[in-house]
C-alpha cells in the first residue's frame, strides 16, 4: 500500500491537467477489471462483475490542487492563480513543478525575507500576491511556458512512524487507492454484483468529472470515497474524526440513510473500525452532484481522516485505507447476496 500511494502520490494530476494520473491509474486497473478506458473528460472508468443486475458506482477523484499561469511579468516572474483551494499559508518558499508543452520546470513560490518585511509576515498571502520563480530570464521563461500552463507541488513522499503516510495529493489520491485495493479484493475474492469504479476529474474546481461520469454510468448506488478533517492541534473533536479509527461515514440530508446504516451494520458484524462524521447540509465531495445526477442515485460517502488538508504535506494512516477498503468490499458482497 506504502508504495502505491507514493505512486499515486507523485503523479502530477492538477484539475483540469489529469492525464499523468490518468496513465497510472488506468494501467493499475487493467489488470484488476474486465474493462477500463478514460474518457474525454479525464475519468478513468472501469467495470468488474455484471452491472445489468446490479451497478455500485464507486467514486474518487483523482484530481489534485494546485496553480495555473495567468501571467509572466518582465523580470521572468510567474503570476498564477488557484485551482482548487489553496492554503495560502503554505505558499511562500513551496517548490512546484510547472507543466508546460516543454515539459516539466522547478519553480519556487517567492517569498519577502522577514527582514525587509512590514512586521507581517506570519499573516497568510493574498491569491493575487503568488509569483512562482524559475530561475530563468523573461525571455527564456516565454520561450518555455505559456499562459494557462499547470503547476503542481513538487513533494516527495514521506513514511512516518505508526503507520503514517505524507504527501502533498492525498486528497484524493487516498481514496484513489481505496478503490484499487478493493478491486484487488474483488479479484482476490470474485463478487456476483456489477461494481463501476469511476476515477473521476476536476472535483476541486467543479466536479465535472462526477457529473459525467454519474449520467454516462447511471448506477443503482454509489460509495464515494474522499478525505476529510482528522482530529490535531487546533481542531475540534466536533468537526473530526481520528486517525487509525476507521472511516468516516457521512450523515447528511443529501445522502442514502438506508446506506448508511447497512454500512454501520456491516462494520460491527465484522469487527471493520468506523466513525461517523455528520453535516447539516451538502457534502462538500461528489456525492452532492451524485445524488441529483439523473432521477436520483443513493450515495454514501465514506472518508478517510487526513491532517492538514489542501497543503504540501497531508497525513493518513494506511490502516484507514485497508479498513475503508474493507468495509465497502463487504457492502458490495452484501449486494450480491441481496441485502
Amino acid at each position: 500500500m506504502i508504495e502505491l500511494l507514493e505512486r499515486l502520490c507523485t503523479a502530477k494530476g492538477v484539475s483540469g491537467r489529469e492525464e499523468s494520473i490518468c496513465r497510472l491509474i488506468y494501467d493499475e486497473m487493467k489488470q484488476l477489471s474486465d474493462t477500463v478506458s478514460v474518457d474525454k473528460n479525464n475519468n478513468v472508468i472501469a467495470q468488474v462483475g455484471d452491472i445489468k443486475k446490479h451497478n455500485i458506482m464507486l467514486d474518487a477523484h483523482l484530481d489534485e490542487i494546485g496553480f495555473i499561469v495567468t501571467y509572466i511579468d518582465e523580470r521572468g516572474f510567474l503570476k498564477v492563480s488557484s485551482c482548487g483551494g489553496m492554503d495560502m499559508r503554505v505558499i511562500p518558499d513551496t517548490r512546484f513543478k510547472v507543466q508546460t508543452d516543454n515539459g516539466e520546470i522547478t519553480a519556487v513560490s517567492c517569498c519577502m525575507p522577514p527582514h525587509l518585511s512590514d512586521g507581517g509576515e506570519d499573516k497568510a498571502p493574498s491569491a493575487d500576491s503568488i509569483y512562482l520563480d524559475t530561475g530563468l530570464p523573461a525571455q527564456k521563461v516565454k520561450e518555455i511556458v505559456s499562459l494557462g500552463d499547470i503547476a503542481a507541488f513538487d513533494v516527495s513522499p514521506a513514511v512516518l512512524l505508526n503507520n503514517r503516510f505524507s504527501c502533498c495529493s492525498a486528497d484524493n489520491r487516498a481514496g484513489c487507492a481505496v478503490l484499487i485495493r478493493v478491486a484487488q479484493l474483488i479479484k482476490e475474492n470474485p463478487v456476483k454484483s456489477g461494481v463501476t469504479f469511476a476515477f473521476t476529474a476536476q472535483e476541486e474546481t467543479y466536479g465535472k468529472g462526477a457529473v459525467t461520469a454519474a449520467y454516462e454510468i447511471n448506477p443503482d448506488e454509489a460509495v464515494c470515497v474522499d478525505v476529510s478533517f482528522a482530529m490535531q492541534s487546533g481542531v475540534s473533536p466536533s468537526e473530526s474524526g481520528e486517525l487509525d479509527k476507521g472511516g468516516m461515514i457521512c450523515i447528511s440530508p443529501v445522502l442514502s440513510k438506508a446506506m448508511n446504516k447497512k454500512l454501520t451494520k456491516l462494520a460491527k458484524e465484522k469487527n471493520i473500525p468506523y466513525q461517523y462524521e455528520v453535516t447539516g447540509g451538502v457534502t462538500g465531495t461528489n456525492a452532492d452532484k451524485i445524488s441529483v445526477t439523473r432521477s436520483g442515485i443513493p450515495t454514501a460517502v465514506i472518508s478517510v481522516p487526513q491532517r492538514n488538508m489542501h497543503t504540501n504535506a497531508e497525513i493518513i494512516s494506511v490502516n484507514d485505507i485497508e479498513n475503508v477498503s474493507q468495509l465497502i468490499y463487504e457492502y458490495i458482497r452484501s449486494c450480491c447476496k441481496g441485502e
